[in-house]
């Protein structure tokens, strides 16, 4: 067996997981890209609406999708590329999330997956400051032009698996993973008639009354944030997900509460903490951060402290908060960067 897979990017309409507008994949054969293919869709019907924020990312408008099939119509074709191959995303909790929520809300079944996650693999295997795909991709040799282009986001983690493969001589996905410790996650199938709702969409369809309109905002408070008490991680939860076993802080404003934030990273298996010290492995930024102000150097204080650390050598990793929030499955609120 050899290093087979298929690498998938979605992008989304709003800031629930379920509302696919666009997806690219590349499907791998020995370790070599060898067939391509992207859509545009229409989300499913009722989470079809065009955030602000989410066009600006990726530049899909409602008018570019208007008349095309749905994501529950297209899905026999996505799933009939995949076949039976291990997919791979780059931060697979979300892009599996988008699946598994986009089959709920259209009553559609789906098959099981194994699944490798990039940004898992990259955080083992780089010392990048950021996992972010540009970042892990420029580090893999295949550097982003049109980053959120779904296409080139899934060649790009497709180029990624296939360079961490290589660094660490393994012959196919189960070798790697079996080299570097690690189980191959995996997400179950899905039947419509037997399994119950997904968190995400659960607390979706809450936040939206159930009619797909917007969630209402969080009034702006003034002030520095409170930090609230730091909760015990959830040692039950998936061993796979990228932030089980990290030391999680957070700073700058962000769009949630950040007692709230640290409950979720808890809820997922993290360590979440108040300041930043020798055990800090992820820092969430809020203010709007996204990796490129690593470059630019518009840094909150803890950010700063954070790239000192990296430079003497602690393995630490800077996400914005879309990053987290696409990693726990919460909705994005527009001021949070997607990355």
């Amino acid at each position: 067996m050899g290093l087979d897979f298929t690498a998938i990017d979605f992008e989304t309409a709003n800031g629930f997981r379920g509302s696919p507008c666009a997806v690219g994949l590349s499907k791998v054969r020995g370790g070599v890209v060898v067939e391509e293919a992207s859509w545009l869709m229409r989300p499913p019907e009722k989470h079809d609406r065009f955030d602000y924020h989410n066009v600006r990312i990726h530049g899909i408008r409602p008018e570019d999708v208007a008349g095309l099939p749905r994501f529950g119509e297209l899905f026999p074709e996505i799933g009939a590329f995949i076949g039976g191959d291990v997919l791979a995303a780059h931060n697979a909790a979300f892009d599996l999330g988008v699946i598994r929520s986009g089959l709920e809300v259209s009553g559609l079944a789906g098959p099981a997956y194994d699944y490798a996650c990039t940004v898992m693999l990259s955080r083992r295997c780089y010392s990048l400051v950021s996992n972010s795909l540009p970042y892990a991709a420029e580090e893999a040799g295949v550097p982003l032009v049109n980053h959120h282009d779904a296409a080139e986001d899934a060649r790009a983690c497709a180029g990624i698996l296939i360079d961490i493969a290589r660094r660490n001589s393994a012959g196919s996905i189960a070798e790697l993973y079996l080299s570097l410790g690690l189980a191959l996650p995996h997400q179950p199938a899905f039947d419509p008639n037997r399994d119950g709702l997904s968190k995400a969409t659960l607390t979706a369809l809450g936040a939206a009354g159930g009619n797909g309109a917007a969630p209402a905002a969080r009034p702006f408070k003034s002030g520095w944030p409170e930090e609230g008490a730091n909760p015990a991680p959830n040692n039950d939860a998936e061993p796979a997900h990228p932030l089980f076993g990290q030391t999680v802080v957070f700073t700058g404003e962000l769009a949630m509460p950040r007692p709230e934030a640290k409950v979720l990273s808890a809820e997922f298996g993290a360590q979440p903490e108040s300041r930043v010290t020798g055990r800090t492995t992820v820092l969430v930024v809020g203010d709007g951060f996204v990796a490129s102000d690593l470059r630019s150097g518009r840094l909150t204080g803890k950010a700063r402290r954070v790239l000192e650390l990296h430079e003497r050598g602690q393995r630490i990793e800077v996400l914005s908060e879309g990053e987290f929030l696409q990693m726990v499955g919460g909705q994005v609120p527009a001021a949070a960067a997607l990355l």
